[in-house]
């Protein structure tokens, strides 16, 4: 197996910098932006493979002269390291209805370690399979236990368990995102729940994912609320670049 890793991203390029694939023979896992640029790649892995070649770089501007016109220059390097240690952020779910096991669905092969969290296990049973659960009777303590960074959803069964864990998670100015499912009027009540207790309720993402549609199909407030959620997780990225997927 040969990784293909970007070490260089100038200008506009349809991977950033960390962004690996791996080449075996028959079969490529992952990608580093596809076109020609990922064709060249995987034809100079594979001679690697062949000649038994430990490492190589590439340095390949993406230009007509490739048949891509993104403008940018990548860099590659080539090895046959393992993956990446990647430190993805932690995504907590609260409730394991439908909404919530939708959501984690959604959030399952996205760059999030996503947990599913609740107090009934009937419920947590019926997660997907490969879905992360853990079963806890207190869960606002995963919030206080929560890394910072992290993202918290809240979607119980019980509107009052939902207003004592966006409390809790208020209280922590170092995630970067508190979500809560509901109405108009649910986020009313929560700001006087929350100014009653001096917590200020603006950072509070309520209802989660309305800002795409009105729908209240499961599977749609999912894909919403994870758009939504990964839009705010990568705005801090360093680099802003346009994509390129020719």
């Amino acid at each position: 197996m040969i990784r293909v890793r970007v070490i260089q991203a100038l200008g506009s390029t349809p991977r950033d910098a960390g962004a690996e694939m791996f080449v075996c023979p028959n079969r490529v896992d992952g990608t580093i932006g596809g076109g020609q640029l990922e064709y060249m790649a995987i034809n100079r892995a594979r001679a690697m493979l062949a000649s038994g070649e430990e490492r190589a770089d590439m340095d390949i501007p993406l230009g007509p002269e490739i048949g891509q016109c993104c403008g940018g220059r990548v860099v590659l390097h080539l090895d046959r390291e393992g993956p990446t240690p990647q430190d993805h952020p932690d995504v907590l779910v609260f409730g394991a209805g439908h909404v919530g096991r939708a959501l984690t669905l959604a959030l399952h092969p996205l760059p999030v370690n996503v947990t599913l969290i609740d107090p009934r296990p009937e419920e947590l049973a019926r997660a997907a399979p490969g879905i992360a659960t853990r079963l806890i009777p207190l869960p606002e303590a995963e919030i206080r236990a929560a890394r910072p960074g992290s993202a918290v959803v809240i979607l119980t069964h019980d509107h009052a368990l939902d207003f004592l864990l966006a409390a809790e998670a208020l209280a922590r100015p170092d995630l970067s995102y508190v979500g809560m499912i509901g109405s108009a009027t649910k986020r009313a009540q929560f700001t006087r729940f929350a100014r009653a207790r001096g917590i200020d309720p603006t950072p509070l993402v309520c209802p989660i994912g309305a800002g795409f549609s009105p729908d209240k199909r499961p599977a749609v407030i999912a894909a919403f609320t994870a758009a939504e959620l990964i839009a705010r997780l990568t705005a801090t990225s360093s680099s802003r670049k346009y994509p390129c997927n020719s």
